[in-house]
């Protein structure tokens, strides 16, 4: 009878000491290296310019000529004032909100059912539709300019605010549903099998069961036509002409382009910042779900 020799147990580092850290190559180090230099470069770029117009928005014109990287003397909110209701940026603003608003709506509600049909049922013409959606990413958007106006003038619609909505809405449409038709494709077929077993019809199917599931998918698109939607300027310069309809890229574009030092640059800025305010807000409310559906798609 042989006794095997019991293994030797794993030896105990002293008290008080921290266990070993793992080596990490040079080369991993070098990427980790340069990666976090090119991060705080681009934090810089994009940070740099965008506090600077903050402060610049409560200066007055003579202090920003006089030093323009210097903080301002005295918080001056009048520039707020002055750039809401002389510039007419509240005008311009609430213009915007409906005209994204509206926009935004008719693009994930179409774009959404466009997808999920696309996505879920076989159909002679299937793929050539997705694709003609694809190649519409590609299509300049000044090329259809002239083709926009004789078409809204044709229905009415030149120099509205709903036109320019609805030309939104076809604008962001090929994004929505390029974004949307793999992600409702990865939705399991379990759940609409068995909502149809309890009777549910497509539509109920759609609106009480596939959109709740693609949900992190649809805040996202949402976000980024958000964004897009709300900086565009070619569009409105082209097809809304009327000053009083104007958007909010018209209206910066307008209050900038004013003779000589005669304008208020302290409005200026403070109407830059009001601008950008909105998409700031709007992605750090929905930050969460962004990054819910980056986490989704990577598990995927």
């Amino acid at each position: 009878m042989t006794i095997e020799a019991a293994a030797p147990a794993p030896a105990l580092a002293p008290a008080g000491t921290s266990p070993r850290r793992r080596s990490v190559p040079p080369r991993e180090r070098a990427v980790g290296g340069v990666s976090q230099v090119v991060l705080v470069a681009g934090v810089i770029v994009v940070a740099l310019p965008f506090l600077w117009t903050v402060m610049s928005s409560f200066k007055t014109s003579r202090e920003i000529f006089a030093s323009p990287f210097a903080p301002p003397t005295q918080l001056n909110f009048v520039n707020y004032v002055n750039a809401w209701t002389q510039a007419g940026i509240g005008t311009f603003f609430v213009n915007t909100l409906i005209v994204v608003g509206g926009a935004l709506v008719l693009t994930m509600v179409l774009g959404a059912m466009c997808a999920y049909y696309l996505a879920r049922f076989e159909f002679r013409g299937n793929r050539v539709i997705y694709w003609l959606m694809v190649a519409g990413l590609t299509f300049p958007i000044f090329l259809a300019i002239v083709p926009l106006f004789f078409i809204l003038k044709g229905i009415g619609l030149l120099g509205t605010l709903p036109g320019l909505a609805i030309t939104y809405a076809a604008f962001a449409l090929p994004f929505t549903v390029f974004f949307l038709v793999p992600f409702f494709k990865e939705l399991p077929r379990s759940v609409t099998e068995a909502a149809q077993i309890d009777g549910a019809g497509e539509w109920r199917t759609f609106f009480s069961v596939m959109v709740p599931m693609a949900m992190p998918g649809l805040s996202t698109v949402a976000i980024l036509n958000f964004v897009g939607l709300w900086n565009q300027f070619l569009l409105p310069v082209a097809l809304n002409t009327d000053s009083h309809k104007y958007v909010l890229t018209q209206g910066m574009a307008s209050f900038a382009s004013q003779a000589g030092y005669s304008i208020d640059f302290g409005a200026l800025f403070a109407a830059v910042v009001m601008t950008v305010l909105p998409v700031l807000i709007v992605y750090l409310v929905f930050q969460r779900a962004l990054s819910g559906s980056i986490a989704i798609g990577t598990d995927k």
